[in-house]
């Protein structure tokens, strides 16, 4: 047993040893650049420097790009996007413009965009107070301010977003040259941002047979009615106050006096006695 215990340490140590080796190390990002022309960051345009730059400036502007040089061979412009509420995207775009040297002087256009992201942090300020015997104590007591913080930068290497971007350069070239080179006309393109892949438009199939379109019945216009036009009353206010009418003065009236007659009293008559007879006997 006790000759066992350095074979186990001796066989665990040899695995050990074995996975290290076979493991294989993450290769570093700067061995991806095999410096190739794949044509994704360039263009040839049959026009001298300064006019394919002028044409890329116009291209930046009509897209809300920012054009921060005033370089007729160099152009650079950025542009923020806010996505949420607590993350941003700013692109800065760099175009050069370099002549072929050549006798019908053409031009490359060199083109490369940035990517700087954004996002919202929070910072705590503590307060402190000073005491004589104890120097400065820091409280918990205090107020947190929000600002961006750049989170990450990356040059974009999609070869879509370059396409676009060298399409709607065409569209602002001269016509002349447009016309001599057999460029055609394309509609303006939006650039948007890189992320964003183009939505999928599925067609739409035509049905095989179509039924012949009834036509709708004439309906003729009938004459609106007329309706009478609203009397505008006056407010009650404008009126005017109308002044109350005057009572005539009373007369008095006068009735004739009827003289009194006398008062004529009859005498007052005494009843007449009566008379009763004696009964006679038979």
């Amino acid at each position: 047993m006790f000759r066992s215990f350095p074979l186990h340490t001796v066989v665990a140590a040899l695995v050990l040893v074995g996975i290290a080796g076979c493991a294989s190390k993450k290769p570093a990002v700067y061995e991806n650049e095999n410096f190739d022309d794949s044509g994704t960051f360039s263009r040839n345009y049959p026009v001298a420097d300064k006019a394919s730059c002028e044409a890329a400036r116009r291209a930046l502007l009509s897209q809300g790009y920012i054009i921060t040089s005033n370089d007729p061979k160099m152009i650079s412009g950025h542009k923020s996007f806010q996505q949420t509420g607590e993350s941003h995207l700013e692109i800065s775009f760099n175009v050069v413009c370099a002549d072929d040297g050549g006798a019908a002087h053409h031009s490359t256009m060199f083109a490369n965009a940035l990517q700087d992201r954004y996002a919202l942090k929070k910072v705590n300020n503590s307060a402190s107070l000073g005491v004589g015997v104890l120097g400065s104590v820091s409280m918990p007591i205090g107020s947190s301010d929000d600002s961006m913080v750049k989170v990450a930068s990356e040059t974009v290497s999609s070869s879509q977003f370059y396409d676009r971007f060298f399409a709607l350069v065409e569209v602002f070239l001269p016509k002349q040259v447009k016309k001599e080179a057999h460029i055609p006309d394309k509609p303006k393109a939006d650039l948007g941002v890189p992320e964003v892949s183009p939505a999928t438009v599925e067609p739409v199939t035509a049905p095989q047979s179509l039924s012949p379109a009834v036509p709708a019945p004439v309906v003729e216009p009938q004459p609106a009615p007329v309706q009478p036009e609203p009397v505008i009353s006056e407010p009650v206010g404008s009126q005017p106050v109308v002044p109350p009418v005057e009572a005539a003065p009373i007369t008095p009236v006068t009735t004739p006096e009827v003289p009194e007659t006398p008062a004529v009293t009859e005498p007052a008559t005494t009843p007449t006695p009566t008379v009763i007879e004696p009964a006679t006997a038979q």
